[in-house]
């Protein structure tokens, strides 16, 4: 079987998935378990994996499965617990005192505090607690979702503490060899380390000034009454200076800092400027914007997790601080997990369930972290709730009964779609002596392009996580394939791994998985297609900026690395 032939196959459990999920808008608990069995087939005849390695692979998938299902779980407890304790009735009283308008508050609590969320924790966390959010402050559960996967990119690629940097690059580089070379040219490891980053920062920031503008639009676009674009882009100067707010640090701290604290820093001062310039009417429109009513929604809007504030106004509200404490009290406790050391050893090494080489497959490993996972620490957050909001023990109750229930839609597909994912990944090993498949497609779409291929890295970067669901898993599978393409392409190796991460972050808006994960929180379980075919256009304008980016940096101003 020809090269070619080979890498076509490799993608075909990802057009599957698209064609099924997008075209035929299947659900994806029906989608994925037929993209699952056709992967399998794939792997076992086409790439001569062994079963036991096939084997192997699903259950490491399925340990993934429960450690995403942990964080889902943990996510909605504290949305749950929040309901019952009076604290989303504050909440939401509390945005509608900074501002009514639907517009600015997307920008402080989607954009800027998922920014801070996706910083400390990233594994598709922000998703999972601001969707919830979105809907406890009146969004329909569809625009939750996708402003929630919005977020998911400019500050993915610092996100969890700079994981997909440090783990993922690193990792993802033949360091030894590389630093060898780089001896050679009077260089080292250091210096292209910090170019890769400052690389990344920069190329995120110039992108990511109009992702709140972006939210805006597709947020009256596709759900205003009167979808409309325009009604989003009278927010334009608002939008842009919170863009800029949060960007500016941003890159400044990939530059200067290195990659453990851009999107925290760019999220701290973001929400430090723009919640005071919100609250004074600085640039906000005159005219406030809002949905229609509830009543008049489509149905497809609707999520099955319904918050019903009315209900809960016979209970003694909590004051504003106290019912955003919890949250406070959860960034604070996830940034302390990620960057005290003491901390993360005794979390890391307490209460976890390892799993090493599966079946005897060398390398193929798997563990779940209960109270390093961003799970634990929300649940660790919900029993301090339980004590600060003087909640009884039925209140609580009901918040893990509503959450176990919610978790059992999500975890059906998701013991689908990452076993599939590793199967993919691990496909390297196999008797065929093939290449993985995502390496055989990356190889596909290089060859076929030639010399414009750093316009497409970044696409290749979003093929990774669209695959994996992971900026980090993306770089570690392909950081190398760009780092040697742009050798023999004769361009600079540090800007297409750059790229890489930064494409990487952008195909998190379209990751099945993280998708699954996201509606999951909300209720929306079974309409993935729809958010996707939603998420696609913000995908797609990352990585088309992200292209000209790249090919304007090598082409017109010449950057250059240590290596060439």
């Amino acid at each position: 079987m020809s090269q070619t032939l080979l890498s076509l196959l490799a993608f075909l459990p990802l057009v599957l998935a698209a064609v099924l999920l997008v075209g035929f808008n299947w659900p994806a608990r029906r989608a994925m378990p037929v993209v699952f069995v056709v992967t399998v087939a794939i792997a076992l005849t086409a790439w001569e994996m062994t079963a036991n390695r096939v084997l192997a692979s699903t259950l490491q998938g399925l340990i993934l499965t429960g450690a995403i299902l942990w964080i889902i779980f943990g996510a909605i407890l504290l949305l749950n617990t929040l309901k019952h304790s009076g604290a989303i009735t504050a909440i939401r009283a509390g945005f509608s005192n900074v501002s009514t308008d639907r517009r600015i508050q997307v920008i402080i609590v989607a954009w800027l505090f998922g920014c801070f969320i996706e910083g400390a924790s990233g594994f598709g966390t922000p998703a999972a607690v601001v969707a919830p959010l979105m809907v406890a402050l009146g969004f329909p559960a569809m625009a939750a979702v996708m402003v929630g996967m919005m977020v998911q990119s400019t500050p993915v690629s610092f996100g969890a503490v700079g994981t997909p940097i440090i783990v993922g690059v690193s990792g993802g580089l033949d360091k030894a060899g590389i630093s060898e070379k780089l001896l050679s040219e009077g260089s080292s490891w250091d210096v292209l380390y910090a170019l890769i980053t400052s690389e990344v920062a920069i190329t995120h920031a110039i992108i990511g000034v109009l992702m709140p503008l972006f939210m805006c639009v597709m947020l009256t676009r596709f759900f205003g009454r009167n979808k409309s674009w325009s009604e989003g882009l009278a927010v334009a100067p608002f939008a842009i200076f919170a863009g800029l707010a949060f960007v500016v640090p941003y890159a400044l701290a990939g530059v200067f800092l290195g990659p453990e604290f851009p999107s925290i820093i760019g999220a701290l001062v973001g929400l430090s400027l723009v919640v005071p310039a919100a609250r004074v009417g600085f640039l906000v429109p005159k005219k406030s914007w809002d949905f229609a009513p509830p009543s008049e929604w489509a149905a497809e809007w609707m999520g099955s997790i319904e918050i019903k504030l009315d209900s809960l106004t016979a209970k003694a509200p909590v004051s504003i601080g106290m019912a955003w404490l919890p949250y406070v009290l959860l960034a604070a406790l996830l940034v302390l997990s990620r960057v005290s050391t003491e901390v993360k050893t005794f979390l890391s090494n307490t209460l976890v369930l390892p799993w090493v080489d599966i079946l005897g497959e060398k390398g193929i490993s798997g563990k779940i972290e209960f109270l390093y996972l961003p799970g634990g620490i929300m649940v660790l957050v919900v029993l301090a709730t339980f004590f600060l909001h003087r909640m009884k023990f039925s209140e609580l109750k009901a918040a893990v009964g509503e959450s176990s229930r919610t978790l059992l839609g999500a975890g059906f597909v998701l013991i689908f779609t990452i076993p599939m994912v590793r199967i993919l990944i691990n496909s390297g090993v196999n008797l065929a002596d093939l290449p993985s498949m995502p390496r055989a497609m990356a190889q596909l779409v290089a060859s076929s392009v030639g010399d414009v291929y750093p316009f497409f890295a970044p696409a290749v970067g979003a093929l990774g996580a669209f695959i994996a669901g992971s900026n980090t898993v993306s770089n570690l599978m392909l950081a190398q394939f760009q780092f040697d393409t742009a050798g023999l392409i004769g361009v600079s190796g540090a800007m297409l791994v750059a790229v890489q991460a930064v494409g990487a972050a952008a195909g998190n808006m379209i990751a099945i998985h993280n998708v699954v994960a996201a509606s999951a929180t909300v209720g929306l379980l079974g309409r993935e297609g729809q958010t996707i075919r939603l998420t696609i256009i913000p995908t797609l304008y990352y990585l088309v900026m992200a292209g000209i980016i790249t090919m304007v940096a090598i082409h017109f101003l010449g950057v250059t690395d240590p290596l060439m």
